[in-house]
């Protein structure tokens, strides 16, 4: 931080805020399936007792670029704000990222506050010329997930919609 006197005689600080390439502290491997994806944040996250909502910042070439946590919710609700979200993208220059979050119940079925916030950050997203690769929800102290993208709900305008026609088709998975 610099302090420099403006033409009044007061006092102003200067703050710089500057762009270095540094290599990734998660992984130098691309991420390139829904399982990638995982297993660099399923140890990460399912050491939580409460919902957790992180980003995953990819570059343009799929390498992870930087984690973020983005919102710590309760037992089960995070309350997620696209602002949060895309800060970290921003800042890190991502091309893409992926949205985690995790079910402290073990069960990693979204719900359909899931579906409505993977749309909203979908759609901005959008706005940003940043990708949402996917959304995953991972279940706590075990090893399983649910991916929007590998369940195809992240194609087409209304993801809502294509996550309550997958639910009415799944009701029975409990």
């Amino acid at each position: 931080m610099i302090k420099k006197k403006n033409e009044y005689g007061h006092e102003l600080e200067v703050i710089n805020v500057r762009l270095v390439k540094e290599p990734s502290f998660i992984s130098e491997t691309p991420i390139k399936t829904q399982s990638d994806a995982v297993n660099v944040v399923k140890d990460f996250l399912s050491q939580y007792d409460r919902e957790v909502f992180c980003v995953l910042n990819l570059a343009s070439d799929g390498k992870p670029i930087g984690i973020n946590i983005a919102s710590i919710g309760t037992l089960n609700a995070a309350l997620v704000s696209p602002r949060d979200v895309f800060k970290s993208s921003i800042l890190c220059n991502a091309a893409g990222f992926i949205a985690f979050h995790c079910h402290p119940s073990g069960n990693p079925k979204p719900s359909r506050e899931d579906a409505e916030t993977t749309q909203k950050l979908r759609d901005a997203g959008g706005l940003l010329d940043i990708t949402m690769l996917d959304h995953i929800i991972v279940g706590c102290g075990n090893r399983r997930s649910f991916s929007f993208a590998g369940h195809n709900l992240l194609k087409g305008r209304n993801l809502v919609a294509a996550y309550e026609r997958y639910e009415k088709e799944h009701s029975y998975e409990r």
